[in-house]
């Protein structure tokens, strides 16, 4: 009579086999699984808003919820659908809302029938992720041309992000929307004044605070694809050429 023990081998040759092509599957695909993972984490803030409009409230919060610890989901920095603004001021919301200077009050801010219902990530968080997503997709068909991008390279690229985003910081100490962030004076001095002013102040579409938060994002994401994705290229034909050779070696096909 057979033991456990040898009735056992079998089972977890079996399943052994099973993984391996698991894994070879995911190696030689690692790319379309990457599209449809990047592309849900993209399309999923913008579905938060579209579940408030139609009352799917509970679908909607969860959203919010999970992408809160992200980022920091100000209102005045988010983008806005199914409202006559696609950004609201900062003033507009404390008068609508609440007259909260509170940034963890501020950020439970997530619309209304009359104003619209935020995007689940600030227009940063959208802009960067979103060019991540792209420029995966524009490095793709030209893979095996384009060499991965230094880390000095990234580093680089992080920069304007990172000088950007500590200067919000530093200047939502003095309060949210009353830093030197708000009402860039040291722009408008620097530049003679000679734009307008919904330029200089806040963070409305077409202002300098917005367009920063959107073109180091976007430099970020689009750099930071560059140097990752021509690595896991790498990493993943290799991990499929090792499981090829196993199966060959153990005379099992794929």
């Amino acid at each position: 009579m057979a033991s456990s023990t040898t009735i056992a081998r079998p089972r977890r040759r079996a399943l052994a086999i099973f993984l391996n092509r698991l894994t070879y599957a995911l190696c030689r695909h690692w790319f379309a699984s990457f599209v449809l993972l990047g592309e849900t984490l993209v399309i999923l803030p913008w579905l938060a808003p579209v579940f408030m409009k139609f009352g799917l409230v509970g679908a909607a919060q969860t959203i919010y919820m999970l992408y809160s610890y992200a980022c920091h989901q100000l209102p005045q920095r988010s983008f806005f659908l199914f409202g006559p603004q696609f950004m609201i001021p900062l003033d507009q919301i404390r008068a609508t809302w609440r007259d909260t200077a509170n940034p963890l009050v501020l950020r439970q801010f997530i619309g209304s029938p009359e104003l619209g219902y935020k995007v689940a990530w600030s227009d940063r968080m959208v802009s960067m992720y979103t060019s991540i997503f792209l420029g995966a997709l524009l490095w793709w068909p030209f893979r095996r041309r384009i060499a991965s991008l230094p880390v000095w390279g990234l580093v680089l690229a992080a920069l304007p992000m990172a000088v950007d985003g500590l200067s919000h910081m530093a200047s939502d100490l003095a309060g949210i929307g009353q830093g030197f962030r708000d009402s860039n004076l040291w722009l408008a001095n620097l530049t003679g004044n000679q734009l307008p002013t919904s330029f200089y102040i806040g963070d409305a579409i077409g202002s300098f605070n917005s367009w920063m938060r959107l073109l180091t994002g976007a430099i970020f994401g689009v750099c930071l694809a560059w140097m990752i994705f021509p690595v896991l290229q790498e990493l993943y034909e290799d991990g499929a050429r090792q499981i090829e050779k196993k199966f060959a070696r153990a005379g099992v096909p794929l």
